[in-house]
Formats: structure tokens, sequence, C-alpha cells
């Protein structure tokens, strides 16, 4: 009897341990599946946290400015004015490149930027650069803009201090030479961008009709008030203690209607130096203009994200990659099969929870 009662005390005992191992294995799994389903929001929080700290590191560089910004409508080099009249895109993708980097404008040529029709939409990608003061880089640009008709060079020196500048031109040639198109995308050209993930969520969510300004939101971005750092931001130059919520510079994309009250109300802003980054600027005329940035988790934003098949696939934008990467890494994301919707959206978790603890342990690249 009393080995009898021995064993059936050690029985209950693990069938209790067993029980509490179930429970304990059940709770990881929700965390685990909470974390996956609401990194997005862990992701701007911290994000917006990181760049409080870090005085707008990822929202641009602020630089001083020699005057006020030129006409918008001068333009060195630039397709034929006729080049959306006759294609009518839904989507416009405006790539902002500086004159050297022609690997990378050919690395995009060369993948996503050589795309047409994407899922039954004309698209058309064109490269926006400013002028450069070197005499044989300003002769290469025009060799490159008479071999491939892509290029829209606008009349300011191409500095990061004047990527505010560049946006300005990038609107400006919008709205007078490709009002037809239905969808504008600014993009950076160290983006892995994906049309077809993006216009596959844009008929699915979004109206061409509508006020559309979408991508990677930044949230309460509080201004550099230190006279030392070069991102520094006076309260003259602006006064509130944050800035509007903003789409990062990366990549973003704007509905006709959006794209056509920004540019008007950035002419009416008639901004001053310094200029605010470009991002931020964007944002602050989106504000005047009445509309509100859309936050979507398919655009990585600035952030460097770790690579993975079947996260890339589903992303519409990935930052930080060089032009070897994009040839090599587009290839192998549309090399079939494709990944599962279940394993899509698993793989953007677990990749985003990587970069998110990267940058929260001040790792990020």
């Amino acid at each position: 009897m009393v080995g009898r009662g021995r064993w059936a005390c050690k029985a209950r005992f693990w069938k209790r341990r067993c029980s509490a191992s179930s429970v304990l294995c059940l709770a990881v799994l929700c965390a685990a599946l909470l974390a996956l389903l609401f990194v997005d929001a862990i992701e701007s929080w911290s994000m917006s946290l990181a760049m409080n700290t870090a005085g707008v590191e990822q929202a641009g560089r602020v630089g001083t400015h020699s005057g006020p910004p030129n006409p918008p409508e001068e333009y060195p080099l630039m397709p034929s004015p006729l080049v959306c009249q006759r294609a009518r895109p839904y989507l416009l993708t405006m790539v902002t490149t500086a004159p050297a980097n022609q690997k990378a404008r050919e690395a995009i040529r060369n993948t996503w930027g050589g795309e047409i029709e994407v899922r039954g939409r004309r698209v058309i990608t064109l490269f926006l650069v400013g002028l450069t003061s070197d005499p044989g880089l300003s002769k290469q640009l025009v060799e490159e803009a008479q071999d491939h008709r892509d290029l829209v060079q606008g009349r300011f020196l191409d500095t990061y201090a004047n990527l505010t500048l560049k946006t300005l031109s990038m609107l400006g040639w919008t709205r007078r030479f490709c009002p037809q198109a239905r969808f504008l995308a600014k993009v950076d050209d160290d983006v892995l961008f994906n049309p077809s993930v993006l216009i596959r969520n844009l008929n699915r969510s979004h109206s061409a009709e509508g006020d559309l300004y979408l991508g990677r939101v930044h949230l309460q971005v509080q201004p550099n008030r230190n006279p030392a750092s070069r991102h520094y931001i006076p309260a003259a130059a602006y006064a509130p203690g944050v800035f509007p919520d903003y789409c990062s510079g990366t990549a973003y994309v704007l509905s006709r209607s959006a794209a056509l009250k920004i540019s008007q109300a950035a002419v009416i802003a008639s901004p001053s130096a310094p200029l605010p980054p470009e991002d931020v600027f964007v944002g602050l005329t989106a504000r005047a203009a009445g509309v509100l940035p859309s936050h979507s988790p398919l655009f990585s934003g600035g952030p460097s994200l770790p690579y993975s098949r079947c996260c890339y696939q589903a992303l519409a934008s990935v930052h930080h990659i060089s032009p070897k990467e994009m040839v090599r890494i587009w290839a192998e994301v549309h090399t079939p099969p494709s990944c599962s919707w279940l394993r899509m959206r698993a793989s953007v978790g677990l990749c985003k929870v990587r970069a998110l603890l990267r940058t929260v342990l001040g790792k990020e690249e």
C-alpha cells in the first residue's frame, strides 16, 4: 500500500508538471504570435523613440541652402514631354538618385525598374537627379539620358542638403508632365522596390480618386534643437515640439489628388533655409493640404532588414540594398515556387523582429 501510494504521488506530480509545461508552452506560443501580429505597431513606436533620441537621424539631414528653390519647370534633362500622354501609367515611380550612382540606376533598370506592365497595369520608372559641378559627370549624364531616356534633371545642385529641392522638383515635373499617372511612388536608389506587391495592395484597398499618402509612418518625431548638431532645426524655422506624422522618405506613394494638393501646398509654403528633411517637409505640406499619412507594413522604412526570401517577397520596399544585392535578391525572390501567405507573414514578422532588436540594442547598420 505504501509503494502504491508513492507511485500515485509521483504520477500526480508528473501530471501536474506536464500540465504546467503545456500551459507555459502555450503561453510562449501565444506571445510569439502576438509579437508577429503587432510587430508593426511595436516597430513604429520603437523607431519614433529612437529617432527622437538620435535627433532625426532616420528622417534625413538638415543643411543650409543658398536661396529659394528654382522653378520646378526647369529641367535640363528629361524624357519626351509626351511620355505619360502615350503610356497613361497607372503607377509612375520616381527614383531619387545622385549623379554618380550609375551602378544603382543600372541595377534598377535590370530588375524592378525594367517592368512596363505589372498585374495588367502600365508602369513607368524614371530617375531624378540634380546638377553636378563635375564636367565629366555631366557629360556622362547626358549620354545616359540619350541611351535610356529615363532621366529627369532638376536645376539645383545635387547635394544631400538639397534633397527637399529634389522632392519639389519631382512634384513639379509630375504635375506638369505626368498628371495622367494615378499613383506616384517616390523611391530611393538603394531600395528594393516591388511594384507587384504595391499594385496588389492598391487594387485591393485604395482608390486612385481619394487622397492617399502611403508608406512607413513615423510618429511624434521631435526636431533637434542642439545647435552643435548638423540636424539642428531652430525654433525660428519650426516652433512646435514635434513634427506632424510623415512617411519615411525611403519609399512612399501618393495618389494623383494627394500629389497635386501637396505640390500646390509646397509652392505656397515657399521654404527657406535651413530646409527641413525632405520626408518631414512632405509631411508638413501634406498636413497643410489636409492629406493624412497612412501606415503600411509593406514598407520597411529606414532600418535594414535581414534577408529572408519569403520576407522580401512579401514587402513593397526594402532599404539599404546595394546594386549587386539588388540583382541577386530580385532573381531569388522571383524564382518559383512562391511562398505561401502564412509563410510570408511569419517571415515578415521574424525579420522585422530581428531588425527591431538590432535597432533597440544599437546594432543597426
